[in-house]
């Protein structure tokens, strides 16, 4: 069930992404940036509207001390209990995530050194959603049964090799082989987007599944947070990384082998890959009873 829910809610996190992504680069030529952000303040709102159609009803009249205290006493059953399960996993996809990358330097390269346009960008933007959107059903269709260690290994190891076609892009090598700069970063960004978002539903999956009852909020909201914090580890070493080699947002001298150190330091996380489980997602998903034990 855990498996359907993730895939239901990226699933239409990705079909909002393809209705947004053309009109946001259509929309910054012809309203300017000002203008876009003024327009796209007002969605929270409209979001939080929404949340007043939610119908929920609370579970009991428990008083609010004795709520927190049985929160307390779950998460500490979870972290005894599913140390590894949990934690352990998590502290992997962390320092994963956690790779430094050049993102922000291929930007600058791309709209100062290339000339892409805003409206070009929002077109790599609607690929990247529906490629996300694909990478979905491709997860749900036909690997949800496949190992967590063994998803982590081949998709780090494709998504390296990949992501050194980027080098192509930096040295023209693409023109030579008679791709289009657009072109190529259309087809680079379909598959690199397919690619993350199928390595990336088992986290959520495993997150989802191992949230014991009655704090499943609360540790879910953990996780993520434990994702976006390496995530941000990430951005903060790639721009440290790009000082260091001297990258700006007109000097591309040496972007070529800061890419590529950026690109295989994703390899790096993979020595510990034995910090997951290696059980089929049916197996490792399912809470350990302590009633069992």
């Amino acid at each position: 069930m855990a498996g359907s829910l993730q895939s239901l809610c990226w699933g239409s996190a990705a079909i909002g992404g393809v209705m947004s992504a053309y009109f946001s680069g259509s929309l910054v030529d012809a309203w300017g940036p000002r203008g876009v952000f003024a327009a796209t303040a007002l969605f929270p709102l409209i979001v939080s509207v929404a949340a007043l159609l939610i119908s929920e009803k609370p579970t009991s009249l428990v008083p609010a001390a004795k709520v927190q205290a049985s929160a307390l006493e779950g998460l500490k059953d979870s972290f005894v209990t599913q140390l590894q399960a949990i934690l352990l996993p998590a502290l992997f996809v962390f320092l994963w995530q956690a790779t430094p990358t050049a993102d922000t330097a291929m930007f600058f390269f791309e709209t100062n050194k290339l000339g892409f346009t805003a409206e070009f960008l929002g077109r790599v933007r609607l690929a990247g959603a529906l490629a996300s959107l694909g990478g979905v059903a491709t997860y749900n269709a036909l690997l949800k049964q496949v190992p967590l260690r063994k998803m982590f290994l081949w998709t780090a190891c494709i998504g390296t090799a990949l992501g050194l076609t980027q080098l192509l892009l930096i040295t023209g090598v693409n023109k030579q082989l008679g791709l289009s700069n657009e072109l190529f970063v259309l087809g680079d960004s379909l598959v690199l987007t397919v690619l993350g978002q199928v390595s990336f539903m088992p986290v959520l999956v495993l997150a989802a599944q191992l949230c014991p009852e009655g704090v499943e909020a609360t540790l879910f909201a953990t996780l993520m947070s434990i994702l976006n914090g390496g995530a941000f580890v990430g951005s903060s070493g790639g721009a440290l990384l790009t000082q260091i080699f001297g990258v700006t947002s007109d000097n591309f001298d040496r972007l070529a082998p800061l890419v590529l150190l950026c690109t295989l330091s994703s390899l790096l996380p993979l020595p510990l890959l034995g910090l997951v489980p290696d059980t089929k997602p049916d197996e490792q998903y399912k809470l350990t009873d302590k009633d069992d034990e």
